[in-house]
């Protein structure tokens, strides 16, 4: 669901005509108290918030869903006649994802629309856990538990233990980590992920085994521990 606060009734309505022509579902509101009142019934996925409104300017509306803990992630998308730079500053400091100027096409607010979702679909996604077992990533936390224990390790340890469960099942060659993880690609440094792969494993104690290796190519997170 696509909230629009807009007090021009012209502008609001061919908004939403062109956002539910696109399959969207949106409604729209004429001023910030109308658009609390329907926050309280069902929160949007995303608002699209005019600057200039009567009760109150679309700054504060901006400043105060930030301020609340069910809305401070709420994707907005500021929709202002007032296009200069320190305006478009001023909005996005003040917490807006987007900001379009007036007059706008609506192919692109609509691509805008799509490209914010995307993000704040994968964003979402990083504050859930990946869990094998009695392993558990938190990627928003940067943090790993083994069977109950926090364990430390060091950024390269994460950064591999975090794509091999980001992609469980699928087997990565020693060159493909050494590329994905280091940045480069040379074989004649393939030990270096072995090596990690081994303090990895003991780190994690029994939970190590969700780490296979998959002789002559490489490793992957298995569905579960070996026993």
């Amino acid at each position: 669901m696509i909230y629009m606060l807009e007090d021009e009734a012209g502008i609001r309505n061919f908004v939403l005509y062109a956002l539910r022509s696109s399959g969207m579902e949106a409604e729209g509101f004429e001023t910030p108290s109308a658009l609390r009142d329907a926050m309280e019934h069902e929160l949007p996925d995303l608002l699209l918030l005019d600057r200039m409104l009567p009760e109150e300017d679309g700054l504060e509306v901006l400043k105060k869903l930030r301020n609340a803990p069910e809305t401070r992630k709420l994707p907005v998308i500021m929709l202002t006649a007032k296009d200069s730079e320190m305006d478009k500053v001023e909005g996005l400091d003040s917490g807006a994802d987007d900001y379009i100027a007036k007059p706008f096409g609506t192919m692109e607010l609509i691509s805008r629309i799509k490209a914010l979702l995307r993000r704040a679909s994968d964003s979402h996604a990083e504050t859930e856990r990946l869990e094998i077992g009695g392993l558990c990533v938190y990627p928003s936390k940067h943090e790993v538990f083994a069977e109950g224990c926090k364990v430390t390790l060091t950024l390269k340890e994460y950064d591999m233990l975090l794509l091999l469960m980001k992609h469980r099942g699928e087997v990565f060659s020693r060159d493909g980590l050494l590329k994905e993880i280091w940045g480069y690609d040379f074989a004649g440094e393939s030990r270096t992920v072995d090596v990690h792969i081994r303090t990895l494993r003991q780190k994690l104690g029994s939970c190590g085994e969700v780490i296979e290796t998959i002789r002559g190519v490489g490793y992957k997170a298995g569905d579960e521990p070996v026993d």
